[in-house]
């Protein structure tokens, strides 16, 4: 586990830039509402929603990030309205509740902003019931949302906007059909379903701290598709909080909200949020819940049995996102995992034949583009495969052929990645045998996804002078295997089954 977070990749630096940038742009519009005059519980939300604003829109452009972010306060006031006003009814909240987890799951049909704004509208309400917002304090609640917004908004997009130097990030759309089959529309009746269950036994729990578990069965649906992703986010989630309080008990009781040290600890749980989240699910939600106990230390609430009902809570929201991915409208992992897949290998060819024109003299032709999103696919692919090579998975033979398939695509993508390095070099020439060479990996994935994998492999190894043709040979080669356990439709299932 210390590994994926230490050891990952970031080419360009973009995990570390992007969480410091996060201590910074939340930092600093904490800064702007202590100069406001707001209380403690108004700077508070006001670093919650900077923390939101920086961490959750991820559209592909910077101006399509720059209208998410200002559309922000639309989806997170009036929520924050509702969770106020409706403080001393309890009916009445816990059902607005849940319609909001549901609206906010089904607005990721519409990409990146639509999850955006139903992450930012479900944690506006959720901080409204971890702060008891009142009536009362809703023009301070207000001016410390919008501050914060505009202050992250500031330090993104005025002064550290890395991405202005970087190209578009490609973001793969989910696949799906229409009504109950698209997986959005699934998962925000399995959200809703699982809250509902999170919401009453939390609230047996702790009358006070029920919304924990409301929350965990809402972050263990984030970024997740089928009820495999789910199961594994869950079993994630509990051990990232396990963790968590244990470490709390070490550093965040024994301080009991003192300024300074805390405030360090906050700056540290910020960082390890931005740099962990794309690696380790387990370590960022370690980050969250310290965080969360620093705060409570802040606000003088924290105390060891506070912990205790964070764990217990935490484990039900876990049940609650378990059961509803069992039991209503399951998605099942193979649907979704051979989705991903020929998804990614038809990027492999489009890929290669933008590599192929290039050489041939096209200006126009850009596989760099294509390779980012065949990276974001393979990401996508590791996420949705993810139950089958876990450490708990009780079926040795499907491990080992997922594993063997990652491992190709991985394979894959570097001859594809060496491929399009070779064609941005200008003096690159082109070769004859490039053409046939692409139409061979052409093939080879048509035979993938069509259910037909009889692939041969190939036998000329062109030598260390022809470096294009080298990564095209070492690309059907690993087409080629691909081949074996992706041979049938049977076989594809062992490989995404759960």
């Amino acid at each position: 586990m210390l590994k994926r977070v230490f050891v990952a990749p970031d080419p360009g630096r973009v995990r570390l830039r992007f969480a410091a940038r996060g201590v910074l742009g939340i930092g600093f519009a904490v800064l702007v509402s202590g100069f406001a005059g707001h209380t403690l519980v108004g700077m508070v939300t006001g670093g919650l929603a900077a923390l939101l604003a920086l961490f959750t829109v991820t559209d592909a452009t910077v101006r399509g990030q720059a209208v998410t972010t200002a559309l922000l306060p639309l989806a997170g006031l009036p929520v924050l309205a509702a969770a106020a006003e409706l403080h001393d009814q309890p009916v009445a909240r816990d059902l607005t509740f849940l319609a909001v987890v549901g609206a906010g799951v089904y607005a990721r049909r519409w990409g990146p902003r639509g999850h955006s704004l139903g992450v930012f509208a479900f944690m506006t309400y959720f901080v409204a019931q971890f702060l008891h917002a009142t009536p009362g304090r809703l023009p301070e609640l207000y001016a410390a949302l919008l501050l914060s917004v505009a202050s992250a908004a500031a330090v993104r997009f005025g002064l550290w906007c890395y991405e202005r130097r970087m190209p578009p990030a490609a973001v793969p759309a989910p696949p799906g059909g229409r009504g109950l089959a698209r997986v959005t529309t699934r998962q925000a009746v399995q959200a809703t379903a699982g809250a509902g269950f999170a919401l009453v036994v939390g609230q047996v729990i702790s009358g006070e701290r029920w919304y924990w578990a409301v929350g965990a069965t809402w972050w263990i649906f984030v970024n997740t598709t089928s009820r495999g992703e789910t199961l594994v986010r869950g079993f994630r989630r509990v051990m990232g909080t396990v963790l968590g309080i244990a470490l709390g008990f070490l550093v965040a009781v024994p301080l009991q909200g003192a300024h300074l040290p805390t405030a360090v600890l906050l700056a540290a749980c910020v960082f390890g949020i931005f740099y962990s989240a794309a690696v380790s699910y387990t370590w960022m939600m370690l980050c969250v819940t310290v965080l969360a106990e620093l705060l409570y230390g802040l606000l003088g609430v924290l105390e060891p049995a506070l912990l205790a009902v964070r764990l217990a809570e935490t484990a039900v929201g876990a049940v609650g996102a378990v059961l509803a991915v069992l039991l209503v409208l399951p998605v099942t992992t193979h649907a979704i995992t051979d989705a991903w897949i020929q998804r990614a290998l038809r990027c492999v060819y489009s890929a290669t034949a933008e590599a192929a024109a290039r050489l041939a003299g096209d200006e126009s032709a850009d596989p760099a583009q294509r390779v980012a999103e065949l990276e974001q696919l393979l990401a996508r692919v590791r996420l949705s495969v993810a139950p089958l090579v876990h450490p708990l998975n009780p079926l040795p033979a499907r491990k080992r052929r997922a594993r063997h398939v990652l491992s190709l695509l991985d394979d894959c993508v570097r001859e594809v990645r060496g491929l399009a390095a070779v064609a941005a070099d200008p003096e690159a020439s082109h070769d004859a045998r490039l053409a046939a060479a692409c139409w061979r990996v052409e093939s080879a994935v048509e035979a993938l996804t069509g259910g037909n994998a009889a692939i041969t492999a190939p036998t000329d190894r062109p030598t260390a002078m022809d470096p294009a043709l080298a990564h095209l040979h070492s690309l059907e080669q690993a087409l080629s295997e691909l081949a074996h356990p992706l041979r049938t439709a049977s076989e594809r299932r062992l490989v995404a089954a759960e």
